[in-house]
């Protein structure tokens, strides 16, 4: 029909069709299934997937998978002190979540070993810690009291984009019955104008106790991914993966075909290349050398949620170095997916969200 079909209903494969192809089928049929979930929650407005909306599309996608689905709410999220995740969210009538999701495909880690053992540079000690998935989720991003232009708002619902890649994840592994142990951490924010929004100026201390001083209101993915990676560490992981629409110098860096992607750990450089290759994902590194925690430094506080020198170059690598301070020892990775927010011609996909990288950390998630 003229307005196009919005649903495959059959495909005919002539060729070889033994059980091993129709299994290869029916697999990469399910992982397309759940990267357009992926698509479909981040391209949901802003007005109706609220954080606490997008932890009940939490809930939605793990019913009836064995996926442990867990939204601290605000009175929780003071428990942990989690200072970023609450003081992003103050100036939202939406109150904020922390979402947890957890998949033990491969049995769960015993206690002693996984609360006793050392985590610096010991990736694999016990075979079943888990691999974390951490997703940026601000559900809507005004840009906060550092408000955005108009146009630069447009958009601004797929803010969560990584939230949903993770979600997508996690659910896609334990439908697949991957023996794997994941977990998927996501913190659900709105960054909105209100009486009470933080302002620059403000400092914020972190779950970690680390403060951080808030320069730009609009630089808030980080501060808000700070205290979901401080929480990750709980889970002693062999890696730590965060995807989050987090800069636009990400876009002016890489255009609009690629991932960026960061870590102190090179061994994960050629391995997250190959995979963005054979997924069709694009991963493409960026440094993080030490010397850029310098345009990280605080006055009033430990850190700075923007460059203290008031220039507007090597953004995604100074933010990703503000993630490392809270990353700490884990053996950790930052995905930059802004380039990939949204689609272009040649992706020959709706207008939209991308869904991405969730091939990329499906394919991670197998091999490692």
């Amino acid at each position: 029909p003229k307005e196009g079909f919005r649903f495959i209903k059959q495909i005919y494969v002539c060729g070889d069709t033994s059980a091993k192809e129709k299994k290869a089928y029916l697999k990469g049929q399910t992982i397309g299934e759940y990267v357009n979930l992926c698509r479909t929650i981040a391209n949901t407005p802003g007005g109706d997937m609220t954080p606490q909306l997008l932890a009940s599309e939490a809930k939605k996608a793990a019913g009836g998978l064995p996926v442990k689905v867990t939204a601290f709410d605000e009175k929780k999220l003071k428990e942990l002190k989690a200072g970023g995740i609450l003081g992003v969210g103050k100036g939202s009538k939406f109150p904020p979540r922390l979402i947890v999701m957890e998949y033990w495909g491969a049995g769960k880690p015993k206690a002693s070993k996984a609360t006793k053992r050392p985590t610096k540079g010991k990736a694999g000690i016990n075979k079943n810690d888990p691999v974390v998935l951490v997703g940026k989720g601000i559900t809507f991003d005004t840009g906060g009291l550092s408000l955005k232009p108009s146009a630069s708002m447009l958009g601004m619902h797929m803010d969560m984009s990584g939230g949903a890649a993770v979600i997508a994840t996690i659910a896609l592994v334990a439908k697949l019955k991957l023996k794997k142990n994941i977990v998927a951490i996501v913190p659900a924010v709105e960054n909105m104008i209100g009486g009470e929004s933080y302002r620059p100026g403000d400092v914020l201390r972190s779950m970690s106790g680390k403060t951080i001083e808030v320069l730009n209101t609009d630089a808030e993915g980080r501060v808000v991914l700070a205290d979901a990676l401080h929480y990750a560490k709980k889970y002693s992981p062999k890696l730590c993966v965060d995807v989050a629409t987090l800069t636009g110098a990400a876009v002016v860096a890489l255009g609009e075909r690629a991932n960026a992607f960061m870590t102190r750990d090179k061994k994960f450089h050629k391995l997250f290349q190959e995979l963005g290759e054979e997924s069709g994902d694009y991963m493409w590194p960026l440094p993080l050398w030490d010397e850029y925690l310098e345009d990280i430094k605080g006055t009033h506080g430990d850190l700075t949620n923007a460059n203290n020198n008031g220039k507007p170059y090597g953004g995604t690598i100074t933010a990703a170095m503000f993630l490392a301070q809270f990353a700490g020892d884990m053996p950790w990775v930052h995905v930059d997916m802004a380039p990939r927010m949204n689609t272009i011609p040649s992706d020959e996909l709706a207008r939209g969200a991308s869904g991405e990288p969730v091939r990329f950390l499906y394919k991670l998630l197998e091999e490692y």
